[in-house]
């Protein structure tokens, strides 16, 4: 991913060998923080069911621990820069780092659901205030040149060996109480916090903001708006199993939703400094970009949703069992992360991109012919195979293709847009499969085998989803051509 941050250009770069002990430290701090960041993305995967079980919680409440945290993350990414910009970057990161420690803490303690989900989105928006400003903080610290690159390139594979080490870390620690599975950060970023106060820089007079002036508001009404707006259509979709479609518990909630994100709409127009220029949605390659993210992200978590769901609750498998059957498709772009630039310069992103979409969607059909008792090693396997596969070949590229066509200083807030739109396909299609699946949760009498049959819907969502990231890829290539 690019950054829009313009680095010091009076630097001489230096060999890594020569590297202060600070900038060492530093980089410990950042690179520490951005494996939590994405560690939490697939924390809660595994003690969803431990979670259930022990609050006693439907499949529609306890997907929040998820969906929770995509909605933070994505919903408050755009307003998270823009807070950045006006207090520093200093200030800000250390402030989310001490959110995050506390709200991991009062989620491990919480007995009420909804104050565990208020903590998942606490710490989703406290990760959209590090992870970007992380990168920027790279670019304008590290000397320009092979330092730099090797500071990113460490970064990088933090970032990417996140989502198995808390599929893993989860699998262990639910064993023991899925409690520890949300308190376990705390300890470990209040360290990074410790060691930040004294590591990370303060402002730096050759740091430009993105677009090359700080922004005169923040932007609130319409950082409300949107947030309320993704917040009420997540609760308008799970609430529909539950309620139906005509009590106002869901479809007057998918009516806020809609109201909402129509007033952010006007709002972003009407503001002199808006969170999101809509003229970003012209350039062809970052919506592609976002479309097929969105797309490969949320299939891969709702592929993930249903799976524990059918692993654990209806086979009876343990949490650290079902991680460790999840690692062959999470492990594949931790080893490959180096290489991935090498990979898109070699082939090109629209080609990776379309590759990356087939090969997931072949493993959702091979899933839809699973049958009861679970197989693992002939279907879920495979899939899970396959959909690796397909992060190595299309994520990397579907990074740099979202702002390969648009000048620098116009980068920095289509990165908000596509990361936005990631957490945003997550969250949705989560919500979907988790009301699908809750249409069949309860049914009395029902066997295993008849709770698994009814899992295809949910699957079929997941394929489709699937389906529409490839369409999205092949157009790319066309473009290409044309």
């Amino acid at each position: 991913m690019k950054s829009s941050f313009r680095p010091p250009q009076t630097v001489t770069p230096v060999p890594v060998e020569r590297w202060s002990l600070r900038l060492w430290g530093l980089l410990f701090v950042l690179a520490g923080n951005m494996l939590i960041d994405a560690l939490e993305v697939s924390v809660a995967v595994v003690a969803l069911p431990s979670i259930a079980t022990d609050l006693s919680l439907r499949l529609t409440t306890v997907q929040w621990m998820m969906t929770g945290f995509a909605v933070g993350f994505g919903g408050l990414m755009l307003f998270g820069a823009r807070i950045v910009a006006l207090l520093g970057r200093r200030r800000v990161y250390l402030a989310a780092l001490l959110g995050f420690a506390a709200a991991s803490l009062v989620g491990a303690l919480a007995e009420d659901p909804w104050l565990l989900v208020a903590t998942r989105l606490v710490k989703g928006f406290c990760a959209a205030l590090t992870a970007p400003t992380g990168l920027a903080i790279i670019s304008t610290t590290f000397p320009e040149g092979p330092p730099r690159d090797r500071a990113l390139s460490v970064y990088t594979l933090f970032g990417a060996s996140g989502f198995t080490a808390g599929l893993l870390l989860s699998g262990w620690l639910t064993g023991f109480s899925w409690r520890l599975t949300f308190a376990f950060p705390a300890p470990v970023v209040l360290v990074l916090f410790l060691l930040g106060l004294r590591l990370i820089p303060g402002p730096t007079p050759d740091t430009t903001p993105p677009g090359g002036a700080v922004p005169r508001g923040h932007d609130l009404a319409g950082a409300a708006t949107f947030l309320g707006g993704l917040l009420a259509l997540v609760q308008g979709i799970v609430a529909v199993p539950v309620h139906g479609w005509a009590d106002p518990r869901s479809s007057g909630m998918l009516c806020v939703a809609a109201a909402l994100l129509a007033s952010f709409v006007v709002v972003e127009r009407r503001t002199a400094d808006p969170l999101v220029r809509f003229e970003a949605f012209r350039n062809a390659a970052m919506v592609r970009s976002a479309l097929g993210a969105a797309a490969l992200n949320g299939s891969y978590l709702g592929l993930l949703f249903v799976a524990t769901y059918q692993l654990q609750t209806l086979a009876g498998w343990s949490p650290l069992r079902t991680a460790l059957a999840f690692v062959p498709a999470a492990a594949p772009l931790m080893v490959t992360a180096l290489l991935s630039g090498r990979i898109v310069a070699r082939y090109g992103a629209p080609r990776l991109i379309a590759a990356g979409a087939l090969l997931p969607l072949v493993g959702y059909v091979l899933q839809l012919r699973q049958t009861w008792p679970v197989g693992y090693a002939e279907s879920l396997l495979p899939t899970l195979l396959l959909v690796g596969a397909g992060f190595v070949l299309s994520f990397a590229a579907l990074n740099m293709q979202a702002t390969s066509q648009l000048a620098p200083a116009e980068r920095g807030a289509a990165t908000g847009l596509y990361q936005t739109a990631v957490q945003m396909g997550a969250a949705l299609v989560l919500s979907l499969v988790a009301a699908l699946l809750a249409g069949h949760e309860a049914v009395p009498g029902a066997s295993a085998a008849e709770s698994f049959a009814a899992c295809r819907p949910a699957l079929v969502l997941v394929t489709a989803i699937g389906a529409l990231g490839l369409l999205v890829g092949v157009t790319g290539v066309t473009a290409r051509r044309r």
